[in-house]
């Protein structure tokens, strides 16, 4: 209370003192039916008074509630990353550290996303969507698309479905800018191949020799980002028996275990809006049918509000399969909405 309140409060108390001589002098010159009525009214205004009391304090709680729970959108622009092709927030290829999203630690985010990549001989479709929360916990469900173009492919048909929980564990990429500390988070992604459509008597990966139609990868990412130099450098160790990301299935012929694998992502703030930026991802090779190669690409991400994003890259993915043994070569476009 200000003191402007309290000093009211103070007259308003010294002139009801002032008045009451001359309220109880009226009220003896009252008949009784006259005091009866005057009681009932007075009572009538203090229900009144509690009644409009409690309304005001339900309308407040209310309020208060209401904006706990709308996004805030705090966080700087481009800093919740865009989707990457697993579905988890990060760059296109790699998750990173960020949590999706630009919910500060007293709210949360969400995006859904599209994305479209095409080489010579395959095309790749993914969607989904991913949730921040509390700037410590990210949400993501995603959908993979593979298709081949070019015989004896040109039928092939697989799809895969990827679940995914990252938890911040320690640092802040934005606000840590006087420490060494980079922010990291843990997440792990777990993936189910649907089968193989359009080879004819082929219809699950385990015929192509892999272990197992699911699979479960866990990473470890490390991400800093550095404002005064407007660079963003990230981090991630991946353990994965993954063959094609789990397109192909998970282990093989070759090998059945996990394996560490190294990915790593820069990116350059060319102004607010505007990103420049290339990652690398190590990839195991567990199967005869399946020469599989490291991933690379170089990237432009578009940030035009925190509402939207749009990434275009030129990807490498090398050998897809002894069927087409040509070095993959293509285009990456994703578009991302949210809040």
């Amino acid at each position: 209370m200000g003191e402007q309140s309290v000093n009211k409060v103070i007259v308003g108390c010294g002139w009801a003192l002032l008045a009451l001589p001359a309220l109880a002098q009226a009220q003896m010159q009252m008949t009784p039916a006259q005091r009866d009525a005057w009681t009932a009214a007075q009572e009538k205004k203090a229900e009144q008074a509690a009644r409009t009391a409690d309304t005001a304090a339900a309308d407040a709680s209310a309020s208060s509630a209401s904006g706990r729970w709308m996004p805030d959108l705090g966080k700087l622009l481009a800093t919740g990353g865009v989707i990457q092709v697993e579905g988890a927030g990060g760059g296109g290829l790699t998750p990173w550290a960020l949590i999706t999203g630009y919910g500060t630690r007293d709210s949360y985010g969400a995006n859904a996303h599209y994305t479209y990549l095409k080489t010579q001989d395959y095309t790749l479709r993914s969607y989904g969507v991913a949730v921040g929360i509390l700037d410590r916990v990210e949400l993501s469900a995603a959908k993979q698309e593979f298709y081949g173009s070019l015989a004896p492919l040109n039928n092939l048909k697989i799809t895969q479905d990827i679940f995914g929980l990252k938890i911040k564990l320690a640092g802040d990429a934005v606000y840590d800018q006087d420490r060494w500390l980079p922010q990291i988070a843990a997440g792990m992604m777990l993936k189910r191949n649907n089968g193989i459509g359009g080879l004819g008597a082929v219809t699950s990966v385990k015929q192509l020799g892999a272990a197992s139609d699911a699979g479960i990868d866990y990473y470890l990412s490390a991400t800093k980002i550095l404002l005064d130099q407007s660079l963003l450098l990230n981090a991630t160790m991946r353990l994965t028996k993954a063959n094609q990301m789990g397109l192909l299935g998970f282990g093989g012929d070759k090998g059945d275990r996990y394996q560490a694998m190294g990915e790593f992502s820069a990116a350059y703030l060319i102004n607010r809006k505007l990103a420049l930026g290339a990652e690398y991802r190590m990839k195991p090779n567990n199967l005869a049918a399946d020469n599989e190669k490291d991933y690379y690409d170089a990237f432009l991400a578009w940030f035009p509000s925190k509402n939207l994003s749009v990434t275009l890259a030129y990807v490498v993915l090398g050998d897809i399969t002894v069927y087409n043994p040509t070095r993959q070569r293509g285009t990456y476009l994703s578009l991302q909405a949210g809040f």
